[in-house]
């Protein structure tokens, strides 16, 4: 406790009358294992809570009260005792009661292992929680916790290591933080001034790919059952200026998000250069065929489209592309196969992802094998759009295939 990393700093003072982040009611610190961020979040809501409030209860949550007691309040009380504090456990009542500075407070313990954790903690006012490790507990208890929180000028606590992306803490409350009036605080190792060169350096050495991204870079990265668990960030390409030959591909979806690619080709591989995604149910409306046709258009953008290949059970939307004069390709269908392929093909670099398509991106890190139940060869329907559209295209322009179906037509004029 002989120096704290700037980011500790702003942690610890946040809360703090005259802080910039003084306004703020939540804080969030994610990031890379050994980041320090653990003890900057305890010290710092135990010293809060004594200095604002006297007489008021608070709640201290992780996976389980075992590891809690391990890895919070073993290294913070022992640390506030140093500073002048007082505190006792009663270990029967799961309570910690602090004493700093003519205040008394007391810290309720849960552990929020499963669903049914939430009950434990219903009917209690808290002027504030801390929640440790919040990415390993369940919704339910989580949101419970945050509504115990009643007392004026009472904020939220979270600290933990990341999920996956599609995890429900990291769409709700990191990608919307400032929607939430929340500080949001990425730790790395380097924010870690207790941690020598040579520690960090042995860290990086102990994970790749996908791990080094979750556990060293602090990114949220889906780590188990990913379908393309090779890709990586270092795939991403750039757009080409000139392109030789163009594909449209579509998995076409009404209540489910639909996802178009642009595909060009260029010195010998075609590049995903731009996408078109859209989920109604986020946007709390549908399109309708019209629409679709209309933003494939936009899409195209006046480039010569060689075909259109479509999602085959998407028989209402070939119709109205048919009508407007586009070639209409189904598309092949076989999902391990086009996996197989797909996979071979962005290994090789003979397709490429480029920089714009942030869905398809997104869903390369959320697209899992579906590993509950016996069999291990299928995947599991979710994030999966942008991943057909992909695949279809894969599979059938570069996947050796016969055209099956091809239409022209020529819009009636009335």
């Amino acid at each position: 406790m002989t120096r704290f990393s700037q980011k500790q700093r702003t942690v610890l003072t946040w809360w703090v009358p005259g802080n910039p982040n003084f306004g703020r009611e939540a804080i969030v610190c994610d990031g890379s294992v050994r980041s320090g961020k653990t003890l900057a979040m305890g010290l710092s809501f135990f010293l809060w809570a004594q200095t604002c409030f006297d007489g008021k209860k608070f709640g201290v949550c992780g996976k389980t009260i075992a590891s809690l007691r391990r890895n919070v309040l073993s290294e913070i009380l022992p640390k506030l005792e140093t500073l002048g504090a007082q505190w006792r456990e009663k270990r029967s009542e799961n309570l910690v009661v602090v004493k700093f500075r003519g205040h008394e407070n007391r810290f309720y313990i849960f552990g929020g292992r499963d669903e049914s954790s939430a009950s434990l903690i219903q009917g209690i006012t808290f002027a504030g929680v801390l929640l440790d490790e919040v990415a390993l507990m369940p919704r339910s208890f989580v949101e419970q916790a945050c509504a115990r929180c009643s007392v004026a000028g009472s904020r939220l606590w979270f600290n933990c290591n990341p999920a996956g992306p599609s995890h429900w803490f990291y769409r709700t409350w990191i990608l919307e933080a400032e929607k939430r009036n929340c500080l949001r605080l990425h730790f790395t190792m380097e924010d870690n001034p207790s941690l020598t060169p040579q520690i960090r350096q042995r860290y990086e050495r102990l994970y790749s790919g996908v791990f080094y991204r979750r556990f060293i870079l602090g990114q949220w990265a889906q780590a188990e059952g990913r379908v393309y668990d090779f890709f990586s960030p270092e795939m991403v390409g750039k757009a080409p200026e000139t392109c030789e030959k163009w594909y449209v591909s579509c998995d076409y979806g009404t209540v489910n998000p639909t996802s178009m690619g642009l595909w060009g080709l260029h010195g010998g591989a075609w590049y995903r250069v731009k996408e078109f995604y859209f989920n109604s149910r986020e946007a709390m409306r549908q399109m309708t065929d019209e629409e679709y046709a209309q933003a494939l258009e936009k899409l195209a953008g006046g480039r010569n489209i060689s075909a259109v290949i479509v999602d085959p059970s998407a028989a209402s939307f070939i119709e109205v592309l048919r009508r407007k004069g586009w070639r209409v390709r189904k598309a092949e269908n076989d999902v391990l196969s086009g996996i197989r392929l797909t996979s071979d093909l962005l290994k090789s670099g003979k397709i490429v992802i480029c920089e714009g398509c942030a869905d398809c991106l997104r869903e390369m890190d959320e697209y899992v094998w579906d590993l509950s139940g016996e069999s291990r060869d299928r995947v599991r329907k979710e994030h999966d759009h942008a991943m057909d559209d992909m695949r279809y295209f894969a599979a059938t322009v570069l996947g050796g295939r016969r055209e099956e179906i091809s239409a022209w037509a020529v819009e009636r004029k009335r």
